[in-house]
């Protein structure tokens, strides 16, 4: 008898480890569209969320800390580029204060360019809903704001932009 209710419960376990790994994948994989972000925009009262993204367009979801040398050398580049990124809407995020966003916007000159959108996400949902550990953190969206896909780190120009071709 305590052998069956030992294979029972060794059974019972491994039936809830199992219906577990879906809980392990972070939940961008789970759910692969544009995630139902609250960005708090320049004005200071203005929200940004899924709803305001452009319907016609490819979206590029760049998270990053503006003291991040990291997301310093990855803006220039993209400022640099601004002519090829003409046709996708960019969107920058930051968990950090609202202070370092606006003088990180200023710096670069950012509001100059119609579609990038710089918001703080006063929520802090965006590092959970990817798992991010580095910083810039780069998510790309096709014109449906479906998943292409994610990448950390620094990214070179030119890849970035064949990511959005797919």
């Amino acid at each position: 008898m305590k052998k069956h209710f030992l294979l029972f419960i060794v059974i019972l376990i491994s039936i809830a480890g199992y219906s577990q790994t879906d809980s392990l994948q972070p939940p961008y994989k789970r759910f692969p569209s544009f995630p139902p972000v609250n960005l708090l925009l320049p004005d200071s009262s203005t929200l940004f969320t899924k709803k305001d993204l452009s319907k016609k367009s490819a979206a590029l979801l760049l998270i990053f800390n503006p003291e991040c040398e990291h997301c310093q050398h990855e803006t220039e580049e993209l400022v640099k580029h601004m002519d090829e990124f003409k046709k996708v809407q960019i969107i920058m995020a930051t968990q950090m204060p609202f202070g370092s966003m606006m003088a990180f916007r200023e710096k670069y000159g950012l509001a100059q360019f119609d579609n990038i959108i710089v918001g703080q996400d006063i929520h802090y949902f965006l590092p959970g809903f990817y798992k991010i550990s580095n910083l810039p953190f780069l998510a790309f969206y096709n014109k449906n704001k479906e998943l292409i896909s994610v990448f950390e780190g620094s990214m070179p120009i030119e890849k970035a932009l064949k990511e959005l071709e797919k």
